[in-house]
């Protein structure tokens, strides 16, 4: 049975990969979850690093609490080396982690998850270009499309967005497409 009506954080800053917000974004809300974008700033327009599309966040870091998402999705690109300088994303996560919330982060994503302290004996895929930094805090690195382990779902980039996508899907309770 799939479920309905789960609330998805989308944790953002400029420099966004613009396919890797705006694919699974489409996925999330096509199936009837709501999305919500987190940034720095409520109501701060941000533009992807293709130049290809803009979103405005919807809530500041210091809105949100973990506990009202089913699951958080962390777009790669310049927007996680953006974000991973504030506290409040850091802890955003370790909540999220604490209480089994799906994460699932793409690319350059799995830089939060390692920056957090959450990635010690987890296994994740990232881009190769960061994989090494995750490692060195515990990590363990496999060169896959998607990696699911637990409540991580990550994946290597643009090129895999479908297996990520389907994965992140399924950890809402849809069965795969």
């Amino acid at each position: 049975m799939e479920q309905r009506g789960c609330k998805v954080a989308f944790l953002l800053a400029d420099g966004y990969e613009d396919s890797e917000m705006k694919h699974p974004f489409e996925a999330i809300t096509k199936y009837g979850h709501e999305a919500v974008i987190i940034g720095l700033e409520k109501e701060q327009e941000l533009q992807g690093k293709q130049g290809t599309i803009t979103y405005t966040t919807h809530l500041s870091i210091d809105e949100a609490s973990a506990d009202d998402y089913d699951a958080i999705v962390i777009p790669g690109g310049r927007s996680p080396e953006n974000l991973m300088e504030n506290d409040q994303i850091l802890d955003f996560l370790r909540q999220a982690n604490e209480k089994e919330i799906t994460i699932s982060a793409i690319c350059h994503g799995p830089l939060l998850l390692s920056e957090a302290g959450l990635v010690q004996g987890r296994n994740f895929t990232s881009y190769s270009g960061v994989a090494e930094k995750i490692a060195e805090q515990g990590g363990v690195y496999s060169d896959q499309p998607v990696v699911v382990d637990r409540n991580f779902v990550t994946s290597r980039g643009p090129h895999d967005e479908p297996d990520f996508i389907g994965e992140t899907l399924r950890k809402l309770g849809h069965s795969a497409n």
